[in-house]
């Protein structure tokens, strides 16, 4: 009887063993799918989150894009009319004693001419976008400038030797498109005070012919339509 009772005994607590092996492993197999689902779970909200930022944040993109390339459209036509308003250009032509001088410019620009006047500056013309501003006043940057001095081409150039050393302008040969056989010289820089520019100085006979404009806002016509269409007899 003694042996069957231990027999019995550890039968039992064999079992019981093997049962508690079994809760246990069952436990942590439950705690690891636990786990994975609590896992795929939250990967399944940040995807879909992540998603939809993406979503919301590419749709304002794309908006942004569409509204830069529409306003780069609009910015293009409007250049685009501005540049045909200018057309046809609109001619001016000095007096034969000073040279013929013959100027375009576009239709959209103002004229303020000075000819034949007393003094060493016998013409001296304003030329700007819409109307002329005051002449009288140094803080106003003319579009455009033609004066013809008496005095020798040598003196004028030499007039700005100063500023050239300082490096307030740059100096270089220069000759018109149709008139190329006559070489003169281009400041680009601060030409004058508070006045940043260009200036042609070209020599005519025993005077001076000087075409300028007194702002950088300028300097697209002045080189595209003006220089290439300024004419006279030397």
């Amino acid at each position: 009887m003694r042996n069957l009772g231990t027999s019995f005994t550890m039968s039992s607590m064999v079992s019981s063993k093997s049962q508690a092996g079994y809760v246990s492993g069952t436990l942590v197999g439950l705690i690891v799918v636990s786990v994975l689902l609590a896992g795929a779970l939250s990967f399944g909200a940040w995807a879909f989150m992540s998603r939809q930022d993406y979503k919301n944040n590419s749709d304002k993109k794309a908006a942004a894009a569409a509204g830069q390339r529409q306003a780069e459209v609009e910015k293009a036509a409007a250049e685009k009319f501005a540049e045909e308003e200018k057309k046809p250009l609109t001619k001016h032509k000095a007096p034969d004693q000073y040279g013929s001088i013959e100027v375009q410019y576009p239709k959209t620009w103002s004229a303020y001419v000075r000819e034949n006047v007393a003094g060493n500056i016998p013409v001296d013309n304003y030329f700007h976008p819409h109307a002329v501003p005051a002449v009288d006043k140094d803080e106003n940057a003319i579009g455009l400038r033609i004066q013809v001095v008496e005095e020798a081409y040598d003196k004028v150039v030499k007039s700005y030797e100063a500023d050239v050393r300082s490096g307030r302008v740059a100096a270089s040969p220069y000759a018109l498109p149709k008139v190329a056989s006559v070489v003169g010289t281009r400041f680009d820089g601060q030409i004058g005070r508070n006045k940043q520019g260009s200036l042609i100085v070209l020599p005519l006979r025993n005077v001076t012919i000087k075409v300028w404009t007194e702002s950088s806002n300028y300097l697209e016509d002045f080189n595209n339509i003006i220089l290439p269409n300024l004419t006279f007899a030397p």
